[in-house]
């Protein structure tokens, strides 16, 4: 928070920029052509991310250790725990996080733009929390219990309350944030025991609708994901993503700092889950706690080397292809390929689906995660191929704006 703090008083509240956001004028998507590289690329890696770090949740009938998984676990198992622990877990939501907020931030700063009045762009920006929240209930009921979108629904309405606030009202908050958060992961590692859904799909259903509210409920109340929410809006503040040519030095500084408080708030942590050092229970939760509060600035850390990549594609002039464009595609489709995660881990591995999660290693979890990410790579490629967006993506814009206004018929003037 300190480097949020830096950035929103080196820079201000710049909001006169075209940015790539969600909207363009009149709640139109932006063309692939006028969207900012390095939100996309980001949200594209993320999701990979989020793959890997969610799938340990369908695996069910072992003993469970630190972080969640498997004590049985194979050689290769911990030594891929241990990577996972280091790089990834704790590590994509705050990453997701800080872009949901630069993506509020972006969303608001293009309805002024376009001239929408104040009612509306309150309106719209309200309906689309909202919808968010009810997309995540629909989810959890449906398919996975951790998902996100209901808490970064709800949280993104209290950073409603606080995104044209001053920059030391944003430290202070963000501050409270990261302290709930260590106390959380304190608690959790003091007792990480969790029962496997049930085997019958309507029992599950319940179960995992209940474990979501709860979820909801007391993250939005401890505000786990405010933090890094708040950097995102000093990021959008700064144009650190959308003008990320301008502020290379920063990012460099900005990527080398998280990464080297990431890894080194990771790393004994990462040691225990890997179960190389077995320590006592309150130890193993201090160093829980240090492993979520340090995710953050990983977070950032990844984010600014996502804004460096965008920075020399820039530089180079260089068309929306290649690599780039295919991770770029996933990132402007990421709540379809969010939602496509669970539409195939969820029947593949939960009890009340093939339950092939059972007994299941973490590497060959890993393994599957990995794949159904190349999936939705495929199917987000095919999508930009065919100038399609992703059909959530459709939905939330047409529920969030309404049905966009017919053209007007010309009329033919008789000469």
């Amino acid at each position: 928070m300190i480097e949020a703090h830096a950035l929103t008083k080196r820079y201000g509240d710049t909001t006169a920029v075209d940015t790539g956001g969600h909207a363009g004028a009149g709640g139109g998507p932006v063309p692939a052509s006028r969207r900012s590289w390095a939100p996309d690329l980001a949200r594209g890696a993320v999701l990979l991310g989020i793959a890997l770090a969610n799938v340990g949740l369908y695996l069910h009938g072992t003993e469970m250790g630190p972080g969640l998984r498997p004590v049985d676990g194979s050689p290769l198992d911990r030594t891929l725990d241990f990577v996972v622990t280091l790089l990834v877990s704790d590590r994509s939501r705050p990453m997701f996080a800080l872009l949901f907020g630069f993506g509020l931030v972006t969303m608001a700063r293009r309805l002024g733009e376009s001239g929408t009045e104040l009612r509306r762009r309150r309106s719209v920006l309200l309906r689309r929390q909202l919808l968010l929240i009810a997309f995540g209930g629909v989810h959890a009921a449906l398919l996975f219990e951790g998902d996100i979108l209901g808490i970064y629904g709800v949280t993104g309405l209290v950073l409603l309350l606080l995104i044209n606030r001053r920059p030391r009202v944003l430290v202070a908050w963000g501050t409270v944030s990261l302290v709930l958060l260590a106390v959380v992961y304190a608690i959790i590692a003091l007792a990480p025991e969790f029962s496997a859904e049930p085997s019958e799909y309507l029992a599950s259903a319940v179960e995992r609708l209940s474990v979501w509210v709860l979820g909801v409920v007391g993250g939005t109340a401890l505000m786990i994901v405010l933090a890094p929410m708040l950097v995102g809006v000093a990021m959008a503040r700064a144009g650190l993503l959308d003008r990320p040519w301008e502020h290379v030095p920063l990012l460099r500084r900005l990527a080398v700092l998280g990464s080297l408080v990431g890894v080194a708030g990771s790393l004994p942590y990462a040691v225990v889950v890997a179960r190389v050092w077995e320590p006592g229970t309150v130890t193993s939760g201090a160093l829980a706690a240090v492993h979520a509060v340090t995710g953050t600035a990983m977070g950032v850390a990844y984010v600014c080397l996502f804004a460096l990549w965008a920075a020399r594609l820039h530089e180079r002039r260089a068309p929306r292809r290649g690599a780039p464009a295919v991770l770029a595609a996933v990132g402007e489709r990421s709540l379809t390929c969010y939602l496509l995660q669970s539409m195939i881990l969820a029947p593949l591995l939960s009890p009340w689906g093939l339950g092939l999660g059972e007994g299941m290693g973490t590497a060959t979890a890993y393994g599957i995660a990995f794949a159904v990410w190349l999936f939705t790579v495929a199917v987000a490629w095919s999508l930009a191929v065919s100038g399609r967006r992703g059909p959530f993506e459709v939905l939330l814009r047409r529920l969030t704006y309404g049905p966009r206004p017919a053209a007007p018929v010309p009329v033919a003037v008789a000469g």
